[in-house]
C-alpha cells in the first residue's frame, strides 16, 4: 500500500505542483514562477551525449576509433533516422509522445494500477522524454525520488526543444547492448551496415533490443530478439505503417548478424597521437606545465574527445605496416628490441613510428619514451655542423685523428688505432673518435651545445657538457624520435621545425579545433647544412653506414654505438624523409653479437625506401 500511496501522490501532485507554480507566476512579480524556478534549479540548453572521435591516416583512412566513458556511439541526425525506426519506437513506448508535455498522465495511472498489484515498481509510465532525461541527466534508479526528477527534467527537456530534436536525442542515447549506444552505432555493430542499407526487417530487430538489452541480446538471445521484432512488425501493420506484403517480407526475412569490431590498427602510430594530442590541447588552452595542472589537462582532454573530433594524422600506413615488419624480421632475438621514427621534413610531419617489437597500445613507447645514449650518431649534431659553421671547413678540411688526452681522458678510436691528420669526410664516415672529440675541444663545448638548444632535448642537460658528449657520453641519452627531430635539419638547409604527427584537429562537420604553427628556427647556416649533406652521404656510400645504401636522389646518415655494445643506431635522410633507428635491451646490456648484422641499418633501408 506504501508503494500505492507514493504513485499516487506522485500522479496528482506534479499537475498541482504545476498549475499552482503557474497561477504563482501570474499572480505576483515578487514571487518566481516555477518555470524561472526550474530554468535556475535545472538549466537544460543543450542535450550532449558522448560521442566516437576518430583517427585517420594521411589518406583519409580511419585508422582508429576512440571510445570515451565505454559509450561505443555514432550520432545520426533526425533526417538520417528512418521513418520506421522513429514509428517502432512511438508506437511501442509512447503512443502520444507528439501530444503530451514530457509526461503522460494516462500512462502513470496506468503503471499505478500495475505497480500497485505487484507490490513493487514494475513499470513507470515512462514517455520518450522521461527516458531521455533518466539516459542523460538521471540514473536508472528505481525510486520514487528520482522519478519526480525525472518528470521535472523531461518538463524542461519539452519546454526547450521540439519533439523532433527530443526524439533525435532519444534514438542516439538509448543502449542496444554489447556496449553500443544508439541506433546508428547498432546498425553498424550488430550488421556491419549503415543504417541506411538496412532491411525493414534488419531495422525492426535491432530496434527491438533497448526495450531490455539483456533479455534481447542479439548474440545470445537471437529467438527473443526475433520474438519481439515480430511483435513490433505486427504493432506497425496493425497501425497502417506496413502493408501485408511488408509485414510478410520483413517476417520471411533471414536475420544474419556480421559482428564488428571498432576499427584500432597501428598501435605504435595511434599512442603517440594521444599522447599529442594532449601536447596540443596544453599549448594552444595554455595550461601551464604544473603538476596541479595535469588533472584540468586530463579533463579538457577527454572533454574534446567525448564530444567526437576527428584527428587528421601525417601516418603512412603502408611505411608503418615495412617498418613493423622490419623490426619483426631483423631484430629475431627476444630479449632484443628496437624502435624508430620517420618524418617527412618537407611537410615536417611524422609519418611511422615503432614503439618496440610486438608492441601493444598504450604501452611503453620506445620511439619517444626511452631515452638511450646515441653513441656517434651524435657527432654530426654536435662536432661536425658546428665546427663547420664556425670556422667554415668544407669535407676536405683536415683534422687531427691521432692519439688525444685532456683531464685524465684518453678516448680511443674503435680500431684502437692513431690515423693523423685526415679529411672531415675521412673522419667521419669512418666515425674517429679522436676526431670528434677534437672539433668540439677546438671550437668549445659550450658553443657546440648551444647548437644543440633549438632540438629541445629531453634528458641533456649541464652536467653532460663536457668532451665524452662528443662520442655520445651522456648521462641518459636522446630518444629515436628526438634523434630523429634534430637531423631534419640536415634536409631543411639548416632549418629546424617541431615535427608533429598531428596535422590537425576537427570537430565531425570539419571546423578546425586545434593545429600546430610551424616557426622554424635557423640552427647552421645552409653552406654548413651543403658540406654536412656531402659528410653525411660519405658515410653510407664508403664508410661505416654502407648496410643502409639504396639508390636515392639524396642519402646520407650517421652509425651510432655506445659503450659495451649498449646500443646500436641509424640516422639518417634521404631527399623526402629522415629516420632514425635504436636496437638494444630494455635493460642495456651488452649486444655485441648483433654488431656485424648491423640489424638498425637493415631496418633504416627498408622502412625509407
Amino acid at each position: 500500500m506504501r508503494r500505492l500511496f507514493g504513485w499516487i501522490c506522485i500522479f496528482i501532485m506534479v499537475p498541482i505542483f504545476l498549475l499552482c507554480g503557474f497561477i504563482a507566476g501570474k499572480e505576483s512579480q515578487a514571487v518566481k514562477g516555477l518555470g524561472t524556478v526550474l530554468d535556475e534549479k535545472i538549466p537544460i540548453d543543450s542535450v550532449q551525449l558522448v560521442e566516437n572521435s576518430y583517427v585517420f591516416d594521411h589518406e583519409g583512412r580511419l585508422i582508429s576509433e576512440i571510445v570515451t566513458d565505454q559509450q561505443n556511439r555514432t550520432y545520426l541526425s533526425y533526417e538520417d533516422i528512418p521513418d520506421v525506426v522513429k514509428t517502432v519506437y512511438i508506437e511501442s513506448e509512447d503512443k502520444r509522445f507528439f501530444e503530451h508535455i514530457g509526461f503522460d498522465a494516462a500512462g502513470m495511472l496506468r503503471a499505478v494500477l500495475i505497480n500497485a498489484q505487484s507490490q513493487s515498481v514494475e513499470q513507470g509510465g515512462s514517455t520518450i522524454t522521461q527516458q531521455l532525461a533518466r539516459n542523460v541527466y538521471l540514473s536508472h534508479e528505481q525510486s520514487y525520488n528520482r522519478k519526480l526528477s525525472e518528470l521535472l527534467y523531461s518538463y524542461q527537456l519539452e519546454k526547450n526543444f521540439t519533439k523532433e530534436q527530443i526524439l533525435e536525442a532519444y534514438l542516439n542515447a538509448i543502449y542496444f547492448g554489447n556496449g553500443t549506444y544508439g541506433i546508428g552505432t547498432a546498425s553498424t555493430y550488430y550488421f556491419n551496415k549503415q543504417i541506411q542499407e538496412l532491411s525493414l526487417a534488419e531495422l525492426v530487430f535491432i530496434s527491438a533490443i533497448p526495450n531490455n538489452p539483456t533479455m534481447y541480446d542479439p548474440v545470445k538471445n537471437f529467438h527473443a530478439t526475433k520474438e519481439r521484432q515480430e511483435r513490433l512488425l505486427q504493432i506497425l501493420y496493425e497501425n497502417g505503417s506496413i502493408s501485408s506484403d511488408e509485414l510478410k517480407d520483413a517476417l520471411k526475412g533471414s536475420i544474419n548478424l556480421s559482428i564488428t569490431t571498432r576499427t584500432d590498427t597501428n598501435a605504435d602510430y595511434v599512442t603517440y597521437v594521444h599522447h599529442e594530442l594532449k601536447q596540443l590541447i596544453a599549448e594552444k588552452e595554455g595550461f601551464a606545465q604544473q603538476a596541479e595542472s595535469e588533472k584540468q589537462l586530463n579533463e579538457k582532454v577527454n572533454q574534446v574527445l567525448s564530444k567526437g573530433v576527428i584527428i587528421h594524422t601525417a601516418l603512412e600506413t603502408e611505411r608503418q605496416n615495412t617498418l613493423v615488419r622490419a623490426i619483426e624480421q631483423y631484430i629475431p632475438s627476444n630479449d632484443i628490441q628496437g624502435s624508430a621514427a620517420v618524418i617527412n621534413h618537407k611537410t615536417h610531419k611524422i609519418v611511422a613510428l615503432s614503439g618496440g617489437k610486438n608492441y601493444e597500445k598504450y604501452s611503453f613507447n620506445r620511439a619517444y619514451q626511452a631515452y638511450r645514449q646515441p653513441g656517434s650518431a651524435i657527432k654530426p649534431l654536435l662536432d661536425y655542423a658546428p665546427y663547420i659553421d664556425i670556422t667554415g671547413a668544407t669535407a676536405t678540411s683536415r683534422i687531427d685523428a691521432g692519439e688525444f688526452c685532456k683531464d685524465d681522458w684518453c678516448p680511443e678510436n674503435y680500431s684502437g688505432k692513431n690515423y693523423g691528420n685526415v679529411t672531415l669526410e675521412t673522419a667521419l664516415k669512418y666515425s674517429y673518435n679522436t676526431a670528434a672529440v677534437r672539433l668540439l675541444d677546438q671550437i668549445g663545448i659550450e658553443k657546440g651545445f648551444s647548437y644543440l638548444d633549438p632540438f629541445q632535448f629531453a634528458n641533456i642537460s649541464n652536467s653532460d657538457h663536457h668532451l665524452p658528449a662528443a662520442i655520445g657520453g651522456v648521462s641518459i641519452g636522446v630518444s629515436p624520435l628526438e634523434l630523429t627531430n634534430a637531423y631534419t635539419t640536415f634536409g631543411n638547409k639548416g632549418f629546424f621545425y617541431q615535427n608533429h604527427a598531428i596535422t590537425k584537429v576537427t570537430d565531425l562537420n570539419g571546423q578546425t579545433l586545434y593545429e600546430w604553427k610551424e616557426e622554424p628556427t635557423r640552427v647552421w647556416k645552409e653552406s654548413t647544412n651543403t658540406q654536412m649533406l656531402s659528410l653525411l652521404s660519405a658515410v653510407v656510400k664508403s664508410g661505416t653506414g654502407q648496410k643502409a645504401y639504396f639508390p636515392s636522389d639524396y642519402i646520407g646518415g650517421k652509425t651510432g654505438t655506445s659503450n659495451n655494445y649498449y646500443d646500436l643506431w641509424f640516422a639518417g635522410l634521404t631527399e623526402t624523409y629522415t629516420g632514425a633507428v635504436w636496437v638494444g635491451k630494455d635493460k642495456p646490456a651488452n649486444i655485441e653479437r648483433m654488431y656485424t648484422q648491423s640489424p638498425q641499418q637493415l631496418i633504416w633501408k627498408e622502412m625509407m625506401k
